[in-house]
């Protein structure tokens, strides 16, 4: 029973970003496909999963350092590639896609299915090693406050770029949205990074944590910043 609790609560830092996020859309999009959305990028975990692996497989020859830094950038990659071909593949032809912000906002909701779906592997993988009820509301209090907002950040700015290519002549748009996604990348890896850094003993608990709080801190203004931004392409552009 508590294992099966702990499960259903694990999507909730996820729900919480998303209640909070899809408020910035001063016209919201129908419930059936924030769903929709959200459940795909749920599904394209195990792909991530999948892919990732296969990575690793290849990186046996390389040195140690070479293997860490490959794996951090690629995985991350991987799965920022992913989360945008959800909306790519699973929303932009649709006439609910009808402003540029929704670019942002459907990107967002993609990340937190993505983490929401993290959320549960990783509760389940932890669990049977004897966690319980109020360490399992510790990993997700602590999830909420890193990976899962940096799900959501990393894909608002893959979303933001997404929008402002819409702008653009088709030939662009692609490049321009590939900017995104690396954009995210980059933010991604670094995050990663951080976190490899502390459990390799390299920075203690206390770096680590400061390190991520000015990361995210300032990934969550830019991202602020994007959205009223891509707010006012809304009179400009035409999807």
């Amino acid at each position: 029973m508590k294992f099966l609790a702990s499960i259903l609560l694990a999507p909730l830092p996820s729900i919480i970003w998303l209640s909070f996020y899809l408020r910035k859309d001063k016209h919201p999009e129908p419930n059936k496909l924030i769903i929709k959305i959200f459940l795909l990028g749920v599904l394209v975990v195990p792909l991530a999963g999948i892919l990732e692996q296969l990575f690793f497989l290849g990186t046996e020859k390389f040195s140690f350092l070479d293997k860490v830094i490959l794996i951090v950038i690629v995985f991350a990659f991987i799965e920022e590639l992913l989360k945008y071909l959800v909306v790519k593949f699973g929303i932009l032809k649709n006439p609910e896609f009808d402003e540029p912000i929704d670019a942002m906002i459907y990107m967002i909701i993609a990340g937190l299915g993505f983490a929401a779906a993290e959320n549960i592997y990783l509760l389940s993988q932890i669990y049977p090693q004897g966690k319980y009820f109020l360490e399992t509301l510790e990993f997700l209090t602590t999830r909420f406050l890193g990976a899962t907002l940096l799900h959501a950040l990393a894909c608002g700015i893959t979303g933001y770029f997404f929008a402002a290519s819409l702008l653009m002549k088709s030939k662009m748009r692609k490049i321009f949205t590939m900017g995104g996604i690396l954009a995210a990348t980059i933010l991604h890896s670094i995050f990663n990074y951080i976190i490899i850094l502390n459990s390799q003993g390299e920075i203690d608990s206390m770096e680590r944590n400061l390190y991520l709080i000015i990361i995210l801190v300032s990934a969550a203004v830019i991202v602020s910043l994007m959205f009223k931004k891509a707010n006012k392409y809304r009179s400009i552009c035409k999807i």
